[in-house]
C-alpha cells in the first residue's frame, strides 16, 4: 500500500520548470531515499509534498487522500513530519523548550504565553522521554544556538519525530556532519523511525545504501530510476547521470546532492 503518491507533478519558478511529470510512490513502512545532482529538484519535490509551495500541475496523495496544496500545519495534524535542509530550530530556546513546542503541536495545543506549560506534566514527561531517546539529556538546558552542529541537527530531527508522524521526510539530515556524527545520526534515525515510513534526501551514498529499502533518482526534474539499492548500483543510466564507479567497483557520487 502506498502511503504517499504524486501524480503528474510539475513545478516551475517564474517559468523555469524544476519538476517534470513526477510520479512517485512511497510504500507504507519503507525507508525511501531520493538522490540526484544539484538542481535535480529534490528539495522542490519535498516542498510541493509538504505544502511549502504548490505544484503548477499534478496531485499529491497521502494515505489515499488528495492533499495538494495543504498547508504544513494541516499535514502535521494528518501525520506527516519534516526536517529541513537548513536547521530550523528556535535558537534562543533551550533543547527542552524546542522539543516541547513540537510535542504541543502534535497535541494541537497552541503555544500561548498565558498558558502555564510548565505545569503540563504529561507534556513535559513526554518531552523528557524524547530528549533521552536522542541522547541530548546532557544538553537539556542548553540554547539551541550553542549546540554543536551534529547535535543541532539531531535536535531538529527529534522535533520532526516528536509529532509522532506516520510519514517523515528528512532533507539531508547528515549534511555537514563528521563521519562519527553521521554514523550516530543514521543509527538514531533507524532506531526512532522503526515501523514508520521515511523519505530522505541524502548526498552521502554510504548513508543512502545503508538506510534505504528503495531509492529514487531525480535528474533534471524527472525520475530517472526507482529501485532497490542493488538495482540502482547497477543501473547504467544512473551511473552515467549521477553515480561513478571507483577502481574497486564501488559506487561514489559524481556530484553532491
Amino acid at each position: 500500500m502506498n502511503i504517499l503518491e504524486t501524480k503528474g507533478l510539475f513545478h516551475d519558478y517564474s517559468g523555469l520548470e524544476v519538476l517534470f511529470d513526477v510520479n512517485l510512490q512511497i510504500e507504507e513502512g519503507e525507508r525511501h531515499a531520493i538522490i540526484g545532482p544539484n538542481g535535480a529538484g529534490k528539495t522542490t519535490l519535498f516542498n510541493t509534498i509538504t505544502g511549502t509551495c504548490c505544484p503548477s500541475r499534478g496531485k499529491v496523495f497521502f494515505k489515499g487522500k488528495e492533499i495538494t496544496g495543504y498547508p504544513p500545519y494541516k499535514l502535521t495534524r494528518l501525520g506527516m513530519g519534516r526536517s529541513f535542509q537548513l536547521t530550523s530550530t528556535f535558537d534562543r530556546l533551550v533543547t527542552f523548550q524546542n522539543v516541547r513546542l513540537a510535542v504541543l503541536s502534535k497535541r494541537g495545543i497552541r503555544f500561548n504565553l498565558f498558558k502555564k506549560v510548565d505545569k503540563m506534566t504529561d507534556v513535559n514527561l513526554e518531552t523528557l522521554e524524547i530528549i533521552k531517546r536522542i541522547n541530548l539529556d546532557q544538553e537539556i538546558l542548553v540554547p539551541a544556538s550553542l549546540l554543536s552542529y551534529g547535535k543541532h541537527r539531531s535536535l531538529e530531527i527529534s522535533m520532526a519525530l516528536a509529532t509522532n508522524p506516520d510519514l517523515i521526510l528528512l532533507d539531508e539530515p547528515t549534511a555537514g556532519m563528521s563521519r562519527d556524527e553521521t554514523h550516530t545520526a543514521v543509527e538514531m534515525i533507524k532506531r526512532l523511525t522503526a515501523g514508520k515510513t521515511v523519505v530522505v534526501i541524502e548526498h552521502d551514498m554510504d548513508v543512502v545504501f545503508s538506510l534505504a529499502d528503495r531509492i529514487t533518482v531525480l535528474h533534471y526534474g524527472k525520475i530517472l530510476a526507482t529501485g532497490a539499492p542493488d538495482e540502482i548500483r547497477n543501473n547504467q543510466a544512473v551511473k552515467d547521470a549521477y553515480l561513478g564507479e571507483s577502481e574497486n567497483g564501488g559506487i561514489t557520487t559524481r556530484h553532491s546532492a
